[in-house]
């Protein structure tokens, strides 16, 4: 994945924390506990501190922060007047995300997986039969709640959106606020340090203490990214606003997501730390397992069912192969034990034993979360 920033000023690179894409970041450490081994103790006493509203509304909406990182918790990157720069604190953003249309709104929050279309444009599920029967379609793969509310948030959006707002502020009100006071100073002292690294040694040095999955191409005046997923975009396009956003996250990791997305500002959202996963595999179980992930088609497939469960007619078309040649793969998968499945009407889903990737190493889960 890459990022073109030729001819990009110093001064159009933002270094900030955003307090949305943190709570959000967050939210989704609740949802996908297996992605965060490290925060296992917060996400089960936060879990156990809920009131039962609140945890009901959390499950109805969680695949915006669940499977992906919904883009419009990164409201900012669609509002070329505010430069890049994220809100100050969660109401902030939250009034920069009701700024958004309800074409880019509803386009953003019905992402639900790392889609072959993202990136690529095109009209919203709010005024295109075609593309609102995909997006309802791949909802219904997810399950009868997650299609219901997409059925909603088409029909209405106004009313979700509202619903969605009350949503995250009653989160800061019963965890987040707190959580924020101790998370915003490292937060911000991470990004006054990096923007000093930027001023004084140059942009390839400051995406060199960003993660080492990050790097300038200097020939080719590009930030490659090093991911298990094809992309590309452009931070200096004026018609969106020139310039690039780094968004450090405490609890983010080990995700290193980049909002990539045509008609939004380019994103990077990366983690600030990245703690030991324990409890190594055994030299048996490395030696099986590794072997089933020798194929490069699997380690994709793998990325996927990291973050949700798909069917196989899903990564099918994610990865343009057939429909059996799927099944294949995934029944190396199975017989190593790196997947499990389950069915969910008619249909069959497959995802990742995060339990048993992590047994793997640190290396491999990061790179398949990233």
């Amino acid at each position: 994945m890459w990022i073109d920033v030729a001819g990009l000023s110093h001064e159009r690179i933002v270094f900030s924390p955003s307090p949305l894409a943190e709570l959000v970041s967050a939210l989704h450490a609740l949802t996908e506990p297996g992605h965060h081994p490290g925060l296992h103790g917060w996400t089960t006493a936060t879990t156990a501190s809920l009131k039962a509203d609140l945890a009901d509304r959390l499950h109805e909406a969680d695949f915006l922060w669940g499977p992906t990182f919904s883009d419009i918790f990164l409201p900012f990157a669609a509002l070329p007047d505010v430069a890049g720069q994220p809100g100050a604190t969660v109401t902030e953003d939250l009034d920069m995300l009701d700024r958004l249309d309800d074409e880019t709104y509803v386009t953003a929050a019905l992402v639900f997986s790392c889609a072959s279309h993202y990136g690529k444009g095109g009209p919203s599920p709010l005024v295109d039969e075609g593309v609102r029967r995909l997006a309802l379609e791949r909802a219904d793969a997810r399950g009868p709640r997650q299609a219901a509310f997409a059925r909603r948030l088409i029909a209405d959006p106004p009313t979700i959106r509202t619903w969605i707002r009350r949503l995250i502020e009653d989160c800061e009100e019963a965890f987040f606020a707190d959580l924020w006071q101790r998370l915003r100073v490292q937060l911000a002292a991470d990004a006054r340090h990096k923007t000093e690294i930027l001023r004084r040694k140059g942009l390839a040095e400051a995406l060199a203490e960003l993660s080492p999955a990050v790097s300038l191409d200097e020939e080719r005046s590009r930030i490659v990214v090093d991911k298990l997923v094809q992309g590309s975009t452009t931070a200096v396009d004026p018609a969106v606003g020139v310039g690039l956003s780094l968004v450090p996250s405490s609890y983010g990791w080990p995700h290193l997501m980049v909002l990539y997305d045509r008609g939004w500002r380019p994103v990077i959202h990366y983690p600030v730390g990245a703690p030991e996963l324990s409890n190594p595999a055994s030299v048996t179980l490395l030696e099986d397992r590794l072997n089933a992930l020798s194929h490069p088609m699997r380690i994709r497939i793998c990325r996927n069912l990291a973050r949700t469960a798909y069917t196989t007619g899903e990564l099918a078309i994610e990865h343009g192969i057939t429909a059996p040649e799927v099944s294949r793969h995934l029944a190396i998968l199975k017989k190593a034990g790196l997947i499990q499945t389950r069915r969910r009407g008619r249909y069959v889903l497959h995802q990742l034993n995060l339990q048993v990737v992590a047994r793997l190493g640190s290396d491999f889960l990061e790179s398949v979360l990233r």
